[in-house]
């Protein structure tokens, strides 16, 4: 049944493999306080970046369609980069209401950039979608890409919102695999390419030694969701937030206290 408050103040809904989209969610609500907000986590299917394409542009838009019947949000954001550059339009022409997606912020990086070097630092299926070579060639056409897969990212990420200290490893591990290829010495920026990462940016910046800007594109996701939204009318009050996810409820218990943190109080399954 749907909650009362839900059908008076359809809410935002986050979609993401984990905690990742924490850090879209982050920049969102401090543009727009009291939306209502369902946090979707897929669990059980943890970590897309180790799918196929044809295995998420099935999965992503069969759980979206649960999520929005269930829930009747206003509208979606797939926070999460590889989802986004495999199903985003799949899920558009599956959904009756706005989709906004994540993409890595190749554009507002090749503006920050003074030495032309840039890195990117992804799931292994965001690194090698075309889509990311189209962005690449509008965008950065004069400018140096080096891309580099760093997955174990997202399972440090995930243990710091637990309460856990990341493995340090894997941190200097993910900046070598920049640094350490041609012309990486001469990176002074770069693109967090999957929406855990930035959880886990003060870390990535003491591992790098030098300075280093790191960037992503959750401000930029949370500026269109605004607008996309400006027109709607939100609670005078915060709603507690409902956080759903595909795997078992006693698995989320340890990011209970992070969660609590972005007003998150209820936990269902789907």
């Amino acid at each position: 049944m749907t909650d009362p408050k839900i059908a008076e103040y359809p809410p935002l809904l986050f979609f993401d493999t984990g905690v990742g989209g924490l850090s879209v969610l982050r920049e969102t609500m401090k543009l727009l306080p009291n939306a209502p907000i369902v946090y979707a986590a897929d669990y059980a299917g943890l970590p897309y970046g180790m799918k196929s394409e044809a295995e998420l542009a099935a999965r992503v838009p069969a759980l979206l369609g649960r999520l929005v019947e269930r829930y009747k949000p206003i509208l979606v954001t797939i926070a999460c980069n590889t989802a986004s550059t495999i199903a985003l339009d799949h899920v558009r022409s599956a959904l009756n209401i706005p989709v906004v997606g994540t993409v890595p912020a190749i554009k507002p990086a090749s503006t920050l950039t003074k030495t032309g070097v840039i890195g990117l630092l992804g799931t292994r299926a965001t690194i090698r979608q075309p889509y990311v070579d189209r962005l690449a060639a509008d965008f950065a056409s004069d400018k140096k890409l080096l891309r580099h897969a760093a997955p174990d990212l997202v399972y440090a990420a995930e243990a710091k919102l637990r309460g856990e200290t990341p493995d340090p490893r894997v941190i200097q591990e993910a900046i070598a695999g920049l640094i350490d290829q041609a012309a990486g010495e001469q990176i002074d920026t770069i693109i967090l390419a999957c929406t855990h990462f930035p959880l886990l940016k003060d870390e990535l910046s003491e591992a790098a030694q030098r300075p280093i800007q790191f960037i992503d594109g959750a401000q930029g996701i949370a500026r269109r969701i605004a607008n996309l939204t400006k027109n709607t009318s939100w609670p005078t009050d915060n709603q507690d937030g409902i956080f759903v996810t595909t795997g078992e409820l006693a698995d989320i218990e340890p990011y209970r206290r992070a969660l609590g943190e972005y007003g998150i109080k209820r936990y269902e399954t789907l």
